[in-house]
């Protein structure tokens, strides 16, 4: 019997999606309206009657459709592409995978209550700065300095390290108290790491000690609905009901449990669209697995995309161009699409490669919005001097998904000092430096911006910086418990503040005092709302932020809600936790919060993650991971440090053990030649991609020397050598 279910197979750029959308609308229209009507009625008393009627069986009235996409921007894109298709006549709720899987866990917490017999109470989610946090302070005692010295990383990195193992096998679908059976065998040649037993005794008492407060991690909630909910009988026969299609883009981007929820509502005869990318496996080394997804294809009719939708110089260049790569002696050169920026100082480039864009640009040759600088690895200092020079030229420039420290906002920095010095037995967390900027970003103000985001006015502080720090200087008075700013006037030569300073220092100096006089009266049980008011009185009270430093700001107060939420959740489930937390007072929790935030922690995306609207019209900075992740495409690529050796590493987008808990083999050593195998692979993937996702030319930018001054001899010179130099 020929299945219903369909398999797509296309590079990127080759409709797939659409093809998705299609296959939902043809689903809709071979069903009739009756879905459409069971939902959307125009009598609004059936439809309370029915409500009332099906109160019991709710998760019946759910959509009859799975949408499953690889990450959010492309679960946006998919869901607006059935939206149009349909005319937004049929509900869907398209997810992530661990979206998807978070969901089911919260939604069914009561169940896996009664089956792993755990305290009732509601799951609280710990993001993972919160999750780091914690298991640093749980497994303090086990990681001494000698444990750190055998590891031969610090103990921020090794904590992060054991948490992504657990992460890994749980989207393997290997239950936790397996992890130390996979890394004996797959570690046995490394003598020098930790102990396989350590590490997997670790993450018990982790995992036990979240499931005892009903603290849910990634990793955590992956292996609770794996491990328990999916071989449930009472939760399978809900999911027959709930779902009768599925519908999964790029499968090649998902973990290898997906196919176990795959396979399950295929056997349970639901049927399933399929989108898969031989040239895609962008997660591959963070938990995906496409090879072991490849399986589904056995389940469905194929269909391959060949011709793709829209033009691009993957037809034209992608054989030659790998067949260069893997091939080094293989003589041929690249057609005029392909030019080279080829210098040899870095800094030189980063000057060489703007100028290209901008005279395209000035002659109307490309937009800003058509332009993409695409590098392995972006350090601080190419990112800023690229930024900075195009920006110059009024071409503004978007660093895709820039996930920086919190702390290195500076606002974010004047609100943490702000705090120091509200709440009392801080005064050590606070310095005269911190105290003049804070001063200067407080009293900023008549900053306007324009609705698409750009500035229209410099930002014109009242409190400059040398003022600033002549009144840190001479008005701060350090204190461990009570640090304080003093009166204007005791500074003896005052008048040089002059008046403009002197009224705007004068009015953070009273909105302090009235703070500290409020919280000794009252105390608030968090900063919270401390921070919302110092928000809104000195930086949003005559100013409209950027959307950059709006996003910072609400994510400090997301970050500082959720602290205080798992701070709570452990006040109430521990009268002693563990030692660490016994009679914490505020001040405390305050102060590991700010300790947290300055060591420099990554903190979750606020919500939204992007500006509402038309995408912004600048040029695209991004890493090659965050460039295919996004599914962008450009009129003109520049692929920055092309002779880095980087292009064949996976870097940062490859976790500690992946390759481990691949489930076509699981537990063995990773060898030398795998790892030759895996970057040839890599190279192949992402040159195909890359040129997938570009229509008119691509320049080859190269230094002959590195930023760290080292020569550049990667993989990709051959390329650079095979193409025109401008």
């Amino acid at each position: 019997m020929i299945s219903d279910s369909v398999w797509i197979v296309g590079t990127s750029r080759s409709g797939k999606t659409t093809r998705l959308a299609e296959r939902f609308c043809y689903w809709v229209q071979k069903n009739g309206n009756q879905p459409i009507e069971s939902f959307y009625t125009k009598n609004q008393n059936q439809k309370k009657a029915q409500s009332t009627i099906k109160t019991s069986n709710l998760l019946q009235t759910e959509p009859g459709v799975l949408v499953l996409a690889s990450n959010d921007d492309n679960r946006r894109t998919l869901s607006d592409k059935i939206v149009t298709l349909t005319s937004g006549k049929y509900p869907i709720r398209a997810k992530t995978t661990l979206g998807f899987i978070q969901d089911e866990v919260v939604l069914f917490w009561p169940l896996l209550i009664e089956c792993l017999q755990i305290k009732a109470q509601f799951p609280v989610r710990l993001r993972p700065e919160t999750e780091q946090e914690l298991a640093t302070k749980l497994w303090d005692f086990q990681l001494d300095a000698e444990t750190l010295r055998r590891a031969g990383v610090n103990e921020y990195r090794l904590v992060r390290r054991i948490l992504d193992l657990w992460q890994l096998a749980a989207y393997s679908g290997t239950p936790c108290e397996d992890i130390a059976e996979v890394l004996q065998t797959g570690l046995q040649e490394n003598a020098s790491k930790l102990e396989p037993e350590l590490l997997g005794s670790l993450l018990l008492n982790w995992r036990n000690w979240c499931l005892e407060r009903g603290l849910l991690t990634y990793g955590l909630i992956t292996e609770l609905y794996n491990q328990h909910l999916l071989t449930n009988s009472d939760y399978q026969q809900r999911l027959k009901q709930r779902y009768q299609r599925v519908i999964a883009d790029d499968v090649d981007d998902y973990p290898a449990i997906a196919y176990n929820l795959f396979e399950f509502l295929l056997d349970g005869g639901a049927v399933g669209a399929f989108s898969y990318n031989p040239d895609g496996g962008v997660r591959w080394g963070l938990g995906a697995d496409p090879q072991y997804l490849a399986r589904l294809a056995k389940r469905c009719q194929v269909e391959n995309l060949i011709s793709p939708t829209v033009d691009n110089l993957a037809n034209l260049l992608a054989t030659s161009m790998i067949e260069l790569v893997t091939e080094p002696m293989t003589m041929l050169s690249l057609p005029k699409s392909v030019k080279c920026i080829q210098i040899p100082s870095r800094a030189q480039l980063l000057r060489q490669t703007t100028d290209v864009i901008i005279d395209g640009i000035k002659s109307g040759k490309v937009e800003p919005e058509e332009v993409a600088i695409i590098a392995p690895g972006l350090d601080a200092i190419a990112r800023y001097t690229l930024i900075e020079i195009l920006t110059k030229q009024n071409i503004p420039v978007e660093s895709l998904n820039d996930q920086r420290p919190l702390i290195s906002s500076p606002a974010v920095r004047a609100l943490l000092t702000l705090l120091t010095l509200v709440y009392p037995g801080l005064g050590r967390l606070v310095d005269r430096d911190e105290v003049a900027e804070m001063l200067v970003i407080l009293s900023q103000s008549n900053t306007n911006y324009g609705d698409d985001g750009e500035k229209k006015e410099s930002p014109q502080p009242k409190i400059d910086p040398v003022r600033a720090g002549l009144i840190a200087d001479h008005c701060f008075v350090p204190h461990p418990d009570n640090p304080h700013l003093l009166e204007v006037k005791t500074f003896e030569r005052w008048d040089r503040i002059g008046y403009t300073a002197t009224k705007a220092y004068n009015e953070i100096l009273e909105w302090i005092k009235k703070q500290r006089g409020e919280y000794q009266q009252s105390p608030l049980p968090t900063p919270i709302f401390l921070l919302y008011k110092a928000i809104q009185n000195f930086l949003c009270k005559d100013n409209n932020p950027p959307f950059q430093t709006l996003a910072a700001l609400r994510e400090l107060l997301e970050t500082a809600q959720h602290y205080w939420e798992i701070d709570t959740r452990l006040r109430q489930t521990d009268s002693v936790l563990l030692s660490l937390h016994t009679q914490q007072t505020l001040t405390t929790t305050i102060a590991e919060f700010i300790q947290l935030l300055r060591r420099g922690t990554i903190t979750a995306n606020p919500y939204p993650i992007r500006p509402i609207g038309n995408a912004k019209k600048a040029v695209t900075l991004a890493t090659v991971f965050q460039y295919r992740a996004s599914h962008r495409y450009h009129k003109w690529h520049f692929w920055l440090d092309a002779g880095s050796p980087l292009w064949a590493k996976g870097g940062a987008a490859t976790l500690f053990g992946a390759t481990l808990f691949l489930r076509d083999r699981l537990g063995e050593p990773w060898t030398a030649a795998d790892e030759q195998e895996s970057e040839t692979q890599r190279l192949r993937r992402i040159i195909a991609d890359l040129l997938a996702r570009v229509s008119e030319r691509v320049y080859l930018c190269h230094s002959d020397l590195a930023v760290n001054g080292q020569e550049q001899i990667g993989p990709l010179l051959s390329l650079v050598h095979s193409c025109d130099v401008i």
